[in-house]
């Protein structure tokens, strides 16, 4: 069986440093993703979407694992972008208009007929009112920076200040949607223990 560790494939992207902030390039990667909006405190939307998409992660890598193909690999972590219409109303204190996409990075060898498959094998098993709602996308996010920033979501704020005044001081300028990539299960981890990369597109 063929095993591939995906977080060491692609290290600069998942194993942040705490220390010191990177500029980092993220080249053209495939996701399963899905949309919301409003607050994700407390959000029974929100939480329907990181089932929906773990549980059709989880298949994919069995599909894979004991099909033909014969290929382990561990599921990645769970992403997030987010933003606002007029990003002047993004605010860390009400988060009432805050747009997200929730996502998780696919290997680049998982296909729409697999996730198709994946999908109906879901939908026996489980009831998951955003099932249909996941796509299946490319993304490439080219220049970004980065920081590894532990703690509550709600303490975020100083770190995400930090990481944009970084970059106007490296000459560059923000571009595209805030992004957060989970390293723990947020559904299982004390607030305090939480490892969370705070990345930023940046261009000049």
């Amino acid at each position: 069986m063929e095993k591939i560790d995906l977080k060491k494939q692609y290290s600069s992207l998942y194993k942040a440093s705490a220390k010191k902030m990177e500029i980092v390039t993220v080249p053209k990667l495939n996701y399963l993703m899905i949309d919301g909006a409003g607050d994700p405190n407390g959000s029974k939307q929100f939480e329907e979407a990181i089932g929906a998409l773990y549980s059709l992660s989880y298949i994919i890598k069995f599909m894979y694992k004991k099909g033909e193909q014969q290929i382990d690999y561990g599921v990645m972590p769970l992403e997030g972008l987010w933003w606002t219409d007029d990003m002047r109303d993004f605010s860390m204190e009400d988060k009432s208009k805050w747009k997200w996409t929730l996502m998780i990075m696919q290997p680049e060898f998982v296909t729409k007929a697999i996730i198709a498959e994946a999908r109906e094998l879901v939908a026996k098993k489980k009831s998951l009112p955003m099932l249909d709602r996941v796509r299946f996308e490319a993304m490439e996010e080219g220049l970004c920076a980065q920081v590894l920033y532990t703690g509550p979501y709600s303490g975020e704020a100083p770190t995400i200040v930090k990481l944009h005044e970084f970059i106007k001081e490296s000459g560059y300028q923000l571009h595209g949607k805030h992004r957060e990539i989970y390293l723990n299960d947020m559904r299982r981890t004390a607030p305090e223990k939480l490892k969370t990369i705070i990345r930023q597109p940046i261009m000049k």
